[in-house]
């Protein structure tokens, strides 16, 4: 009982809440629209906010600390590409092609929910290692590559081809991803300057509110995008509702582990079930589109942005965080 009413009372928290309200009014048939440019905006603002405050972590932090976790990082975006890729094979009505993409989507990491995943932890009083948000790499990179050179080897075998699979060129669309370039930028910044002083009074008073505003925009897609998905097979709906929660808790798993050996904190376990919970939605679909030209977009950028993601920020934050007060006391 003490579990389910902590759950509902975090889906109160505004960063939830906003998610929830553009939902709703698109739902009701809201004309409110927002410009992709200021969209895209307030996602550099919030990441390179996150990368920022990571940067300045990792200059104060034990190297030796981040190792494991971000070992698991890899480990969780391969896992979420393999399993996903042969679960949606034996779905009837999905092309391989598409499978591989759609996994590929999920074990990528998304900038804004990651962003929201540290608001939500900070609201609740939950520590975390701020050098944790730097797992994003660790675990976007691998499951993007490995989505594309699977679906590379698929599609050459089954045009009866036997070229080799370029692993670079795919790592360099990845590190060249506007939502990857921002955190890896905040990063070096921080750990390299002293941004102290811009980012306390900038970057710092800002975060909040640009990410309720995110979150209201990604409602009133995650609405809109419904009427794509609906065009794919229904199977992709099922796999974005359970994925997300199935990837997180995979990847919380792994942190209590990180927790057992290395002290690795329970905000820390949280925060890597959050990324692995969530789904590209900024990176990951133009380097997918570019990687695996023959899959359909609908059906991965429909999965992950009318249900995956919603369902990562919605129910995903609240039940990591309730698991970790359950198991570690917090």
């Amino acid at each position: 009982m003490e579990f389910g009413s902590r759950f509902v009372s975090q889906l109160q928290s505004p960063t939830l809440a906003f998610l929830l309200g553009g939902i709703l009014i698109a739902a009701l048939g809201s004309r409110l629209t927002i410009p992709d440019a200021i969209y895209k905006f307030i996602v550099f603002m919030l990441l390179l906010k996150v990368g920022l405050k990571g940067g300045m972590a990792i200059g104060e932090a034990d190297i030796g600390a981040m190792l494991l976790p971000a070992f698991f990082a890899v480990v969780v975006g391969c896992l979420t590409v393999i399993i996903g890729r042969y679960t949606l094979a034996l779905l009837p009505g999905i092309r391989t092609e598409d499978g591989i993409a759609t996994a590929g989507l999920f074990g990528a990491v998304s900038g804004s929910t990651l962003a929201a995943g540290t608001v939500v932890l900070e609201s609740e009083g939950i520590s975390y290692e701020p050098w944790a948000v730097a797992l994003y790499p660790f675990m976007d990179i691998p499951a993007l590559v490995l989505a594309i050179v699977l679906a590379s080897v698929y599609l050459k075998k089954k045009d009866g081809t036997g070229d080799k699979v370029a692993i670079w060129p795919i790592v360099k669309e990845s590190l060249q991803g506007p939502a990857l370039s921002a955190l890896l930028l905040g990063i070096a910044l921080g750990l390299f300057t002293n941004p102290d002083r811009v980012f306390d009074t900038f970057y710092e008073p800002l975060f909040r509110g640009l990410l309720s505003v995110l979150m209201l925009i990604m409602g009133i897609e995650a609405y809109a995008r419904l009427n794509e998905l609906r065009r794919v097979a229904h199977w992709f709906a099922v796999y974005a509702a359970v994925a997300p929660l199935m990837n997180g808790l995979i990847a919380f798993g792994l942190g209590y582990i990180a927790h057992v050996l290395t002290g690795f904190s329970p905000g820390g376990v949280v925060l890597l079930a959050i990324i692995a919970g969530s789904s590209s939605d900024i990176s990951g679909p133009p380097t997918l589109r570019a990687g695996i030209p023959t899959a359909n977009p609908s059906s991965y950028i429909g999965s992950s942005t009318s249900i995956g993601t919603p369902v990562a920020i919605a129910i995903g934050i609240p039940l990591y965080i309730g698991l970790a007060q359950l198991v570690f006391g917090a």
